[in-house]
């Protein structure tokens, strides 16, 4: 039969394993070198994944004005339009400004009315002095908007006017004629009839 244990030998200590134990299923092999990739986003017809978001629409900002605030003689017919009626000069800038929401005789009458009245028309162009800045990114140079319109009204709308043309508009035509302008080199032309029948 088994020998019995004496009771002054103790058990000898159990060594620790040196490995897990052997698993009796099958477990499939995993490479090293995979990685989990994440699901790729479906695509419209155009390539742009559908999850794609557009960066937002860059504005420069600090631009320096295209001339200085004296240099109301390099536009000698605008400088002295500007001298005798400045309405007029304030009526195109505000409708180019406004996108043509407003036209310009609805501006230039505005200012004419207020400078009669109050003589403080400086008050109402320099609101669009601003609007212009932001819309271009341009300094406020060189000094506040409202400062500028108030101790040189006619040189403030002098510049605005020569930084308008030299960004493309045409003031003397409007919002409107320069959008058509615009877009004159970009009209589809019309169908022509396909070829002859007999």
């Amino acid at each position: 039969m088994y020998p019995s244990p004496s009771s002054d030998q103790p058990y000898p200590p159990k060594a620790p394993p040196s490995a897990p134990p052997a698993q009796s299923y099958h477990q499939p092999s995993v490479p090293q070198h995979s990685y989990h990739q994440p699901p790729v986003p479906p695509q419209y017809a155009t390539g742009v994944p559908a999850q794609y978001v557009a960066p937002p629409p860059y504005h420069p900002v600090n631009v320096k004005w295209s001339s200085s605030l004296c240099a109301c003689c390099s536009d000698v017919p605008n400088c002295c339009l500007t001298c005798w009626c400045p309405c007029i000069t304030f009526g195109q800038i505000a409708e180019i400004v406004d996108k043509g929401n407003t036209s310009c005789g609805v501006h230039g009458a505005l200012y004419g009315l207020i400078e009669a009245a109050t003589c403080c028309g400086c008050m109402y162009s320099c609101v669009y002095r601003t609007k212009m800045r932001s819309q271009y990114g341009l300094r406020e140079s060189p000094c506040n908007d409202c400062l500028v319109h108030f101790c040189c009204e006619r040189c403030a709308l002098c510049q605005e006017y020569r930084e308008l043309k030299h960004r493309g508009f045409d003031i003397s035509i409007g919002w409107q004629g320069n959008m058509e302008r615009q877009n004159y080199g970009v009209q589809v032309p019309p169908m022509t009839p396909g070829g002859m029948y007999r």
